[in-house]
């Protein structure tokens, strides 16, 4: 009785470490994205080099890439997205750029962003951003972290 009663338990705790894992899997996967599955916290990436600034996309304007939905704040910026992503989306995923150098996935704020080398960026705050934005200047030092690190740049992709 003892015996079947401790298989259980194992059965039980093997099962709710499974589901675990696959939801922290699905916290941290490739592309950083909410609960439901909205990319960049909902900003336009489109916006960032059309109008050099952060703006908010609306639900209207979604189109989905890489199991992520980015929204935009019009049709010709969802047209631009659709016609070349490897251009706007934001670098590793979208996770904080300076955290990966460092060696972890980092939540972002989208206010704290560059565009090195034609690139988006996003960072953790803004702090961050002109952290990453000093040490990324300089030409192949940012690129040599990465190499370092033997995390891959995407190129967008």
């Amino acid at each position: 009785m003892n015996h079947k009663r401790r298989e259980m338990c194992v059965q039980m705790l093997t099962g709710v470490l499974s589901i675990a894992s696959v939801m922290f899997a699905a916290a941290t996967g490739p592309v950083n994205k909410d609960a439901k599955g909205v990319a960049v916290k909902g900003y336009d990436v489109v916006a960032y080099f059309d109008e050099k600034r952060p703006v908010k996309g609306r639900e209207e304007f979604k189109f989905e890439f890489q199991g992520a939905t980015y929204l935009f704040t019009s049709a010709v910026h969802r047209e631009l997205f659709a016609g070349n992503p490897a251009k706007y989306i934001p670098q590793y995923g979208g996770y904080c750029a300076y955290g990966m150098a460092k060696g972890h996935k980092a939540p972002v704020d989208p206010e704290a962003w560059s565009i090195v080398d034609g690139r988006l960026y996003l960072n953790y705050s803004a702090g961050v951003s002109k952290d990453f934005a000093k040490e990324s200047m300089g030409g192949g030092w940012w690129s040599g972290v990465w190499a370092m690190a033997g995390i891959r740049d995407t190129g967008g992709a």
